[in-house]
């Protein structure tokens, strides 16, 4: 069986059956093993999935033939070569088109390195630049009411926050948001740098998370963390949810969505 095969309902053939008899023997009964995807095996895929901890859409993808035992490489099909300068502009509209030609390259070089090179995964990353920083640059997190009081410092609100793990001043303009993503606080300036390969002190020097190549390792794995949870919450076309785990709330879900959607019908 061809690792990258995609078996979904309705189709038909001798992989279906070959599918069908594996999940049988694991004890989800597929119904009748007749080379026929159809209702019953789309829920014993899911019920399998949900078994093992894999995103439970009920396709047989190269995670779920993998974990069947039917195929020996898990990888997805890799949709980086997909996302061009051009699309890429057209999801990002305020980004200059010499930031996107610069670091676009670096980015999709890393979704592959991360193994996040997927269609899903792709345009996930990419939306979340559009929402996090516009321009599709690496920047540091500007002052505004949500991070510095009227008559204090800049980040002074932060300072304090001890879910972020900063404690007290200059935590706050310290390890205020840098990045693709936003990098926030000094819980995770500490645990992603040592995650970077190469290593990287973040929690020394957090200046470092504005090199694009450092901000484009930072967001994948901020995504990586999140991927099933991600992919769950677009499957299910619930954009907010799938930008709250980026963001925890829901700054920039306007500009995510109308990205997202929009490099969904630009993308083959």
């Amino acid at each position: 069986m061809n690792p990258l095969t995609l078996l979904r309902i309705d189709d038909q053939g001798a992989d279906v059956a070959l599918l069908q008899q594996q999940l049988m023997q694991l004890g989800f009964n597929p119904g009748e093993i007749d080379g026929d995807f159809g209702t019953a095996t789309e829920q014993a895929v899911m019920a399998f999935q949900l078994s093992r901890g894999l995103l439970p859409d009920g396709i047989a993808g190269p995670r779920t033939l993998k974990a069947l035992g039917l195929v020996a490489d898990s990888s997805l099909p890799d949709a980086t070569d997909a996302m061009t300068v051009q699309i890429a502009s057209r999801m990002c509209p305020g980004a200059l088109l010499s930031n996107i030609k610069a670091n676009l390259p670096v980015l999709l070089q890393s979704l592959r390195d991360h193994g996040l090179h997927d269609r899903t995964m792709v345009l996930m990353a990419v939306a979340s630049i559009r929402a996090e920083t516009s321009g599709f640059v690496p920047i540091s997190e500007g002052r505004s009411k949500f991070n510095s009081s009227p008559s204090g410092h800049p980040f002074d609100l932060y300072d304090h926050r001890g879910d972020l793990g900063n404690q007290g001043p200059p935590d706050g303009e310290r390890y205020c948001g840098r990045g693709f993503i936003q990098l926030t606080g000094r819980h995770n300036y500490r645990r992603y740098g040592p995650l970077l390969q190469p290593a990287i002190d973040l929690e020394t020097h957090p200046e470092l998370a504005n090199a694009a190549d450092v901000a484009a390792d930072l967001l994948c794995l901020f995504l990586g963390d999140r991927e099933l949870l991600i992919k769950d919450a677009l499957m299910a076309g619930n954009f907010q949810a799938a930008r709250r785990l980026v963001n925890g709330g829901k700054h920039g879900l306007a500009e995510f969505t109308r990205a997202f959607q929009t490099g969904d019908a630009l993308m083959p």
